[in-house]
């Protein structure tokens, strides 16, 4: 196999946390005095991180202000690190994938937007922090993806050159992050895509699962 490491994106592609992210805007809406969200809307705004998820939340036909964004983040900082991991379930095959990816031997990295506090807890809580000697969290440098700062990091942090990683994700968001590192990219169809779904010839592999992503790395 070509790859030397492997980085996978964390949310609606290892794990799916909607669960918690929808109790958590749930709860920071009513602390603030305005209209819940449905599950299927927080669903379609997860994908950039936590501060465009509150402000999608809060935005229905007008931007937020300053002040009101800010106290929503608070509350849903608050609210989001009492039910993180609470609500969150595997998607169907991660857990064998990863068994299967960690016996190649291949170092692997986690590679997320969401910020630290919430991305290490999570990766306690749902046993998967002993697959992932690095983490690279939303607040890990000073870009997210798509920026390719984050990736490049979990690299160097491997000690492996971009173009011998292999970046698997649910989104165009990880499409471009990879694009913009230099990294190849399979994507997995499941995950949170705003709505806007992944396409095999965006990417160099569209796979079911995680066992699906080996078997192709090891055929080319």
């Amino acid at each position: 196999m070509k790859f030397r490491s492997v980085t996978f994106d964390l949310d609606g592609t290892l794990l799916d946390t909607v669960g918690d992210l929808a109790e958590a805007c749930r709860l920071m809406l009513l602390d603030l005095n305005l209209p819940t969200r449905s599950e299927a809307e927080i669903r379609s705004f997860v994908g950039r991180g936590m501060v465009v998820l509150v402000e999608r939340c809060l935005n229905r036909g007008v931007p937020p202000d300053e002040a009101l964004m800010a106290r929503a983040v608070a509350a849903f900082q608050t609210r989001y690190a009492a039910v993180n991991g609470q609500n969150t379930r595997f998607f169907d095959g991660v857990r064998e994938g990863l068994r299967a990816w960690q016996a190649t031997g291949l170092p692997m990295a986690v590679v997320t937007n969401k910020p630290a506090a919430f991305t290490l807890p999570l990766l306690e809580r749902t046993g998967l922090k002993a697959y992932f000697p690095v983490v690279v969290s939303g607040d890990t440098t000073p870009h997210r993806k798509p920026h390719p700062a984050p990736l490049l990091h979990a690299c160097a942090a491997l000690g492996v050159d971009p173009a011998f990683n292999l970046h698997i994700g649910d989104s165009r968001h990880d499409i471009e992050t990879a694009r913009n590192a230099g990294c190849a990219v399979y994507c997995v169809p499941y995950g949170y895509n705003e709505g806007e779904a992944v396409r095999a010839a965006d990417c160099d592999g569209l796979v079911p699962d995680l066992c699906a992503a080996l078997d192709l790395a090891q055929s080319r």
